[in-house]
């Protein structure tokens, strides 16, 4: 079960950026001597592809609708990624935790991270400025890179980190979506006092003799 921690972290860490995940513990494998990294994410065409997406993703990632876009696509994307990793994971740990069960795990995680960022996103790009979404894109690679980082050497408290910004991220989501709502009931409300406030005039109006 020791590699649990990993394949929740990896699997948070996809639903943000799958290809940062892949090439990070690609590179840790290869070059860091990290035995807990399956040899298939250390081969030479999978940094290749998993660099060059990672390139277009830091760009696609900080424009301010094309990420949305970007996040949409990925929605099968990153799922699929993190249970792929969390799978590979299990069976080169050869544990107790089977391909099956990982790959349900990391895809799980994966998938709610993923939502998670993408609701984000769409609140973010409510705002009319570009800054915020480089700010935010620049925050989630970092911490992906952190993340990963320290699960490679450190598992059990990488796993921790990644369970409270997980918590933090849907923390976030319910603020930004019960702000909107609250936005929306304004509106409406304004939109009544209006209409019945130009009701009652025309009303007045009729009652003026001519």
């Amino acid at each position: 079960m020791s590699i649990v921690p990993m394949i929740f972290t990896s699997g948070w860490a996809s639903g943000i950026n799958a290809y940062a995940v892949v090439l990070l513990l690609g590179l840790f494998g290869r070059f860091g001597d990290a035995g807990a990294v399956p040899p298939g994410l250390e081969r030479t065409d999978v940094l290749v592809v998993a660099a060059v997406l990672f390139l277009c993703e830091a760009v696609a990632d900080k424009i301010p609708y094309l990420d949305t876009v970007w996040d949409a696509v990925h929605t099968v994307v990153r799922p699929v990624t993190g249970a792929t990793v969390g799978a590979l994971l299990a069976g080169h740990a050869h544990g107790s935790l089977g391909a099956v069960a990982a790959g349900a795990m990391g895809g799980t995680t994966a998938l709610v991270s993923h939502l998670t960022k993408a609701s984000l996103r769409m609140a973010v790009n409510t705002s009319p400025e570009p800054a915020s979404n480089i700010v935010l894109s620049l925050l989630e690679d970092i911490a992906v890179a952190a993340v990963i980082t320290l699960a490679v050497f450190h598992p059990l408290a990488a796993a921790s980190v990644a369970g409270v910004l997980l918590l933090a991220g849907l923390l976030l989501v319910w603020l930004a979506v019960s702000r909107v709502r609250r936005f929306l009931q304004r509106r409406r409300e304004r939109r009544a006092q209006r209409r019945t406030g130009a009701g009652a005039a025309v009303t007045a109006g009729d009652r003026i003799p001519g």
